[in-house]
């Protein structure tokens, strides 16, 4: 399933565990997993902490000191730093889907990581069926 949405800032990461936990609820799957896949190189998905949105903000302070937009990139399209922020991040996440529900950990949430935006951005969804039957 193809899940579309637009970022609001450069960077910040979008909790989109409610999006994710609904296209697993609306598919016949209810044990296998998720796979979270961004399809974009300036953006990522993973898997963290949503209960205090402190810790996503603290995750988009450290990438963007440890890769400055200004530092010496070769990159010449002003977003060299975007592209290794999501390789750093990742492009996909395996999320456990247990009773058609998505089994996260008590503060665990999906996100969405923009490195380059705004802008009207979509991740997929796709459902893997446990071979545990």
């Amino acid at each position: 399933m193809r899940i579309d949405i637009k970022t609001r800032v450069r960077e910040e990461l979008i909790d989109v565990t409610r999006l994710v936990a609904d296209a697993v609820a609306g598919s016949s799957v209810s044990d296998g997993a998720a796979l979270v896949y961004c399809p974009h190189t300036t953006a990522g998905v993973t898997v963290n902490e949503h209960a205090d949105p402190d810790v996503a903000a603290d995750i988009v302070a450290w990438l963007s000191e440890v890769c400055a937009r200004d530092s010496r990139w070769r990159h010449v399209e002003g977003n060299a730093d975007a592209h290794v922020k999501a390789t750093l991040v990742g492009s996909s996440a395996l999320v456990p889907v247990r009773g058609g529900r998505l089994d996260l950990g008590t503060w665990q949430g999906v996100f969405f990581c923009e490195f380059d935006g705004p802008r009207s951005r979509h991740f997929d969804v796709r459902m893997l069926v446990s071979a545990d039957r």
